[in-house]
């Protein structure tokens, strides 16, 4: 088939959505599809396009300027769509993320009559389900595509509460279990960042920002401090509204601030891992969630994971066995769940870790995607001709 791949993020841009675009789109061209991508940058003019090849599957990728109103975005993308269709016609739609992509791909495709794919990562439900969200905008992206794919049980859940009618499929993130793995922790990587050698090391990955439970983050550091000299590694960077709060703790508290070190953005995943293997336990304090990247990353390299309820988190661990969750209304005991499995023997750590690292192979790899894609391709004609005919997930 001859796919266009639509997304807002695609690398070098930074986050899940973008790995996640990458990896995908990646994998259709593995399984032998013409895939297309578009995806959106503030890098060029608006209104200008630039066009490459890019990634082992051989997608062709197409960046398009933005312009200052997502109105005239939309629009001049539709522009660039209709002639991308009229040169080579297109056989299937994806649009990852419900907005602005998803909606973007329901409206071409509609116009056009091709199928449309929609993938839904779950904060781009939230932010359309509740107020000052899109909800119409959100019902008409769901109500239209051919399929959604969700993250989460917990997500297609959510969405099945707006839309009943449109088949949900559960295509859950997956991970890199040969770059995500166990290794020895670098001694010079350690000295570098500045960790002395008898902190123990608390771990967190990607954006710190309010949605990933920084709050809570900041607020655990020094209940686990009470007990022990540790050190908070954030393998990544805050968002810039987010700055304020670390910026408050150095002045308020420069006692706590010295134990944080924050690594900044990190591109190479292969470097992410060595970081990885730093930690003594990761964390992930989310308020809400689809299924995070980072924490599949972390199970991968075999670390004991505390982790909240939020989302499809629970789908990924199962407490006491593969790590442990905390109710997110719990989230303010964060520091002393932190401090209780660093008290434990290190034995109890490598169990919980081990088996982490054993249900990434066996379920979340890119071996799994890739059937499960190869699956929802092959089924989706029948989805488009007879929605009812489909078993929902």
């Amino acid at each position: 088939m001859r796919i266009l791949f639509l997304t807002e993020r695609f690398p070098p841009d930074i986050g899940g959505l973008a790995r996640s675009s990458s990896r995908i789109a990646g994998t259709l061209g593995l399984l032998g599809h013409e895939v297309h991508v578009v995806a959106w940058t503030r890098q060029l003019p608006p209104g200008t396009a630039a066009s490459e090849i890019s990634g082992e599957g051989g997608e062709m990728l197409h960046r398009l300027g933005l312009f200052a109103a997502a109105d005239t975005t939309l629009q001049h993308t539709s522009l660039f769509l209709e002639d991308l269709h009229a040169r080579s016609p297109l056989d299937l739609i994806w649009g990852h993320y419900l907005h602005p992509a998803g909606f973007a791909a329901v409206l071409f495709g509609r116009a056009q009559r091709i199928p449309v794919i929609v993938s839904a990562r779950g904060n781009d439900v939230d932010r359309l389900l509740y107020p000052p969200g899109d909800f119409a905008r959100l019902q008409y992206t769901l109500q239209n595509a051919s399929l959604v794919t969700a993250v989460s049980r917990d997500l297609a859940r959510k969405m099945r509460l707006v839309c009943d009618s449109t088949p949900i499929e559960v295509l859950p993130n997956v991970v890199d279990t040969g770059i995500f793995r166990p290794g020895i922790a670098s001694a010079e990587l350690r000295q570098r960042l500045g960790i002395p050698a008898d902190h123990s090391v608390i771990g967190f990955s990607g954006e710190l920002r309010y949605k990933k439970g920084i709050d809570f983050l900041l607020r655990a550091l020094p209940v686990v401090l009470q007990s022990r000299p540790a050190t908070l590694l954030v393998i990544g960077q805050a968002r810039i509204e987010d700055q304020q709060r670390l910026a408050q703790l150095s002045q308020d508290h420069p006692e706590i601030a010295r134990h944080i070190v924050i690594t900044g953005h990190i591109e190479s995943p292969a470097t992410v891992a060595e970081h990885l293997r730093l930690v003594d336990v990761y964390v992930q304090p989310s308020l809400w969630e689809g299924m995070p990247n980072a924490l599949l990353e972390a199970m991968s390299c075999a670390l004991p994971c505390i982790a909240s309820s939020a989302g499809g988190i629970p789908e990924v661990i199962q407490h006491g066995q593969t790590g442990l969750i905390i109710p997110t209304p719990q989230l303010h005991r964060l520091g002393e769940a932190v401090a209780e499995l660093l008290a434990q023997p290190a034995s109890v750590r490598s169990s919980l870790g081990q088996a982490a690292r054993e249900q990434m192979v066996a379920s979340f790899s890119a071996a799994a995607e890739t059937q499960m894609l190869r699956q929802v391709l092959a089924r989706l004609p029948g989805w488009c001709n007879d929605p009812a005919s489909h078993q929902q997930a």
